[in-house]
């Protein structure tokens, strides 16, 4: 299998794609594309791992099996190794996380905007807006039910890593690069998700990286 990502340090959907591909405990080849370089319009084109995305990532190839979008992706390894690796057992416990990985896939546009991904930094006197504080009001009563109804048995939103956690980590990140105000709850899950092993390498990787976006280098409002 081979799995076409982004930037690691600024692409949330290939963070997302990469650590469902690790959740399937299944062997992958990763292959990091440049997003925005002088030349992407015509990379993208002439890629032929991204030509059935139309030029998006990240982009799964399994054999003859070919799946674009962060979330696709994931359905696709929860099909091939079991769904439980993924998704709660219980089903009232399961279709909380499936609503909340779906809202977070489609929702929370003023969190994305204001606070884009970016794993190296680190900034501070960041203020959020009325829609970037009610976005984080929403997010935090979706994390405060998961954990008091379905998290005794580990640090993560429904116990053990899984699909809500794949789904959050971009905004844990951000939550961390902007120095975001979080009761202790969240905060303590917040550390759990960054310090997850899979993170840490995936972050490593990140602060290696050479390319710099400079649309997502510019402190925000």
């Amino acid at each position: 299998m081979r799995l076409i990502i982004g930037n690691r340090n600024y692409s949330s959907w290939s963070l997302r794609a990469w650590l469902a591909a690790k959740q399937s405990g299944l062997g992958f080849e990763t292959v990091v594309v440049p997003l925005y370089a002088a030349d992407w319009e015509a990379e993208k084109r002439g890629h032929p791992d991204l030509a059935p995305s139309g030029g998006r990532v990240p982009v799964l190839w399994d054999g003859e099996v070919v799946v674009w979008d962060s979330l696709a992706i994931m359905e696709h390894f929860a099909d091939r190794v079991g769904r439980e690796r993924y998704w709660p057992k219980d089903a009232v416990a399961r279709g909380l996380a499936r609503a909340m990985v779906a809202e977070m896939h489609s929702g929370f546009a003023a969190l994305r905007g204001a606070c884009p991904m970016n794993l190296r930094r680190r900034l501070s006197g960041f203020v959020p807006d009325d829609a970037v504080r009610a976005d984080l009001v929403r997010l935090l009563g979706l994390w405060a039910e998961a954990r008091a109804r379905f998290g005794a048995g580990g640090p993560f939103l429904f116990g053990g890593f899984g699909a809500a956690d794949i789904a959050f980590a971009p905004v844990c990140s951000r939550i961390v690069t902007y120095g975001l105000a979080v009761p202790g709850f969240a905060e303590a899950y917040v550390g759990a998700v960054m310090e997850h092993h899979w993170m840490r390498d995936y972050i490593a990787e990140a602060e290696r990286e050479v390319w710099v976006i400079d649309k997502f280098e510019v402190a925000p409002r």
